[in-house]
């Protein structure tokens, strides 16, 4: 099994991003992980259904955020987050494939691994199998009593990845078991990277709307 969970973006300044997506689409901001500052960063975690969308912003100079948002010129998606429930297999296989670990983290009840993006293209990915499955550490302990009630979005469709070479890329992800609900499309001139995420729009007179928050174009479908 894999599944789309969390999709994070990075701004140089978090709030502005947070609140307008908050806005637009009434999603509640359900944690703020202390657990970032190992990275540079600071973040606001907000809650799509059980899925999250996150955005992150550099605290100090010299952070791979930071570096981003330099090559990119400013805000925009960063990496798709996916819940797996055979994370070792799955190393086992991407590494057979040349796919590098930059990250490893191991908790009680979650492990994740970062895949090196040059290694995938496109964009940063982690796969990360929680204990029990569906719960999710990222989100912090309040999310599932969360008010959603105002929710105008429900699910986390898919994401769009612009790339160099948008038929070798899917033919990349989809080798390495990481298509899952990915859409890919030629790069512009900010170079490869998640530029669009679709969301499921609760309110069904809401679908066709499309909002350009924090470099992401996000469409309701």
């Amino acid at each position: 099994m894999i599944r789309l969970r969390q999709v994070a973006m990075i701004a140089a300044d978090l709030d502005p991003v947070v609140d307008e997506l908050c806005d637009v689409f009434g999603l509640p901001v359900v944690f703020h992980d202390p657990g970032v500052a190992e990275f540079g960063l600071r973040n606001a975690l907000l809650l799509v259904g059980d899925q999250f969308l996150e955005v992150l912003s550099p605290v100090r100079d010299d952070t791979t955020v930071g570096r981003l948002l330099d090559k990119r010129g400013g805000a925009g998606g960063y990496m798709a987050i996916y819940e797996v429930d055979d994370l070792d297999a799955r190393v086992v296989r991407l590494g057979e494939q040349g796919v590098r670990i930059v990250w490893t983290g191991d908790f009680d009840d979650i492990r994740g691994r970062h895949l090196h993006p040059r290694d995938v293209g496109g964009a940063l990915v982690s796969l990360d199998e929680p204990v029990p499955a569906g719960s999710w550490r990222w989100g912090g302990p309040t999310w599932p009593t969360a008010d959603v009630s105002t929710a105008g979005v429900d699910r986390i469709s898919s994401v769009t990845v612009g790339a160099d070479d948008p038929d070798a890329l899917r033919s990349r992800w989809d080798e390495l078991g990481l298509a899952e609900a990915v859409r890919f499309v030629p790069a512009g001139v900010r170079g490869e990277g998640i530029d669009g995420v679709d969301l499921r729009a609760a309110d069904r007179s809401r679908v066709g709307e499309r909002h350009d928050i924090g470099g992401v174009a996000f469409s309701l479908v």
